[in-house]
């Protein structure tokens, strides 16, 4: 059996080499139109900054090793033009002769990925404009900085990369500025934890426009639509890809979602005896069921194993992904998994949301807050999805919500895990397991949560209501929220006559716990509907202070 693969970075090198441990007599060759292959796209910001010292250590693979460990045949500089289901055969350039053949395959496994979307700006194929998606772009945006030494930077886009690279840039004493088309960073976390991020960029000497589009990439500046310009003596190009699916098309094969091909749970498309995987295929989501476009470096090494695994007649499926994700940017950590909660309201959930600040580990181990967002479901109590920033203990805590959400777990079950600990680790009871009891208690326990959009609509919307900030009153006078009357705790069951039970009643803290215990009165006392502000008036006023 002879098995043909298209591209040799993380899809097809882990096909080729799952399908040899499935296969002792297959015959396995892979084509590669780059130079590079099964090499470490994510480390390539920390190479450009420095802090990777030698490209070779995200290159540790080479056709010779793929050859004398797996029996693979890789070529690279060969591009494949044109695939002919019919006749089982591809058709193969020789980048550096020039000649073209044909090569026959029993079974053919697409690896394309995807290539970087570039905006139709003025000025975007200019010597000092970059995209970062392989090593050659690496390459050569480090040959640039080398060489020219610039000392400004516009990076056009907020997402993972485009982030990682504006520290690296940063770390070479580069002004940078970040431009974001859509009103926030960060596109796929909720606005709400999105101004976390935008607040610590910023507080590390970035700057970032939101809400602007460029008009002009020139020499030295990118001028915005209003004619702004900005100092710019090279610029990063960021805003997202899109999969290499020409090749598939033009061959018949079905696509689908973001013009990906569209593959079943074993990997195989329309087109009989071939498979794809990796950046060029669309994914479903394990929550909707419903087919996306997530392109991620963990996914293409899964679904490369699963093609492998299929084509040699094994028995992996794909079971979909969370779009989880996690990035450095300075010292914080920010990572999602499954729905946002304007993703879960788009698909009709009815949501609960919670805002949860906890520190990682005991204040007197050193611990560091961090604020957890947990999305559920309100009708099922299933959890849907999960977005954190913090400093420490970000990624153990995102990774215990993967499982969970993998596993359907609802928002009681998250209190019953026996999670470790140790004051150096954890607090006694996680942070996971706070987030699980306040989902729970607002969904299943009558204590209900009011996030601060919803405070912001029902202040705006006429209804009579008592807002009451239940600190102490030095804290109170130090910063409050509008129209809030100040009770402590200690007193609020002396108050709670003079209070009116007929209205909505939202109560306050810092961080939640104590506007919890708030509402436990209020409820106790006879009030029906009563609310405690989500993250209380630290997260209030994180989305605040830009109004």
């Amino acid at each position: 059996m002879r098995l043909i693969i298209i591209g040799a970075v993380a899809a097809g090198t882990s096909a080729a080499a799952k399908a040899r441990r499935n296969s002792e007599d297959a015959e396995i060759v892979i084509y590669e139109k780059d130079s590079f292959i099964s090499y470490s796209g994510c480390g390539m910001p920390y190479y450009i900054g420095s802090e990777v010292e030698n490209a070779e250590e995200l290159t540790p693979r080479d056709p010779a090793f793929f050859k004398s460990k797996y029996n693979v045949d890789i070529h690279t500089l060969h591009e494949v033009l044109a695939i002919s289901p019919d006749t089982k055969s591809v058709t193969v350039k020789n980048l550096t002769t020039g000649n073209v053949f044909a090569d026959h395959y029993d079974k053919l496994v697409i690896a394309t990925g995807a290539r970087a979307t570039v905006p139709p700006i003025r000025g975007v194929n200019g010597r000092h404009v970059f995209t970062l998606r392989n090593i050659n772009d690496m390459n050569l945006i480090k040959a640039f900085i080398d060489t020219n030494r610039p000392r400004s930077a516009v990076i056009v886009g907020t997402g993972f990369i485009g982030l990682e690279v504006c520290e690296n840039l940063k770390g070479l004493d580069m002004e940078v500025t970040l431009l974001e088309k859509l009103p926030q960073v960060t596109p796929g976390l909720d606005s709400d934890m999105a101004i976390y991020v935008q607040d610590h960029i910023e507080k590390n000497g970035i700057a970032v426009l939101t809400g602007v589009s460029i008009a002009e990439i020139t020499e030295n500046s990118v001028v915005l639509s209003d004619g702004k310009a900005i100092k710019a003596d090279m610029v990063l190009v960021s805003t997202g890809v899109r999969p290499n699916t020409e090749l598939a098309a033009a061959a018949g094969i079905e696509l689908g979602v973001a013009g990906a091909i569209r593959v079943n749970t074993k990997m195989q498309t329309s087109q009989s005896d071939i498979y794809a995987c990796g950046d060029c295929t669309e994914q479903f989501h394990q929550v909707t069921g419903k087919p996306i476009y997530r392109p991620l470096g963990s996914t293409a090494n899964k679904t490369g194993r699963i093609a492998g695994d299929s084509m040699t007649d094994g028995n992996l499926e794909f079971r979909g992904i969370l779009g989880t994700g996690i990035f450095k940017i300075f010292d914080m950590t920010v990572a999602q998994t499954g729905l946002s909660e304007r993703e879960a309201l788009e698909q009709g959930y009815n949501v609960a949301v919670c805002h949860n600040i906890k520190p990682n580990k005991p204040e007197y181990m050193g611990g560091k807050e961090m604020t957890i967002k947990g999305i559920a479901d309100k009708v099922s109590g299933r959890l849907l999805g999960a977005q954190i920033v913090g400093f420490e203990g970000v990624d153990k805590r995102i990774d215990v919500f993967v499982t969970a959400i993998t596993f359907k777990a609802k928002v009681e079950d998250l209190f019953h895990l026996d999670l470790a600990y140790a004051p150096p680790f954890s607090t006694t009871k996680d942070p996971v397991m706070y987030t699980g009891m306040i989902l729970d208690n607002a969904i299943h326990r009558g204590r209900s949560l009011m996030t601060a959009q919803e405070l912001d609509a029902l202040m705006q919307s006429g209804e009579k209501y008592a807002l009451i900030d239940a600190r102490a009153t030095a804290q109170y006078e130090k910063s409050h929220i509008e129209t809030a009357e100040n009770i402590p705790h200690a007193k609020l069951r002396a108050a709670v006559e003079e209070l009116d039970k007929d209205v909505v009643a939202i109560t306050y803290c810092n961080k939640g716990t104590t506007g919890n215990a708030a509402q436990n009165i209020l409820m106790g006392r006879g009030f029906k509907r009563v609310y405690n502000l989500s993250g209380g008036q630290k997260q209030y006023s994180k989305t605040h202070t830009r109004k």
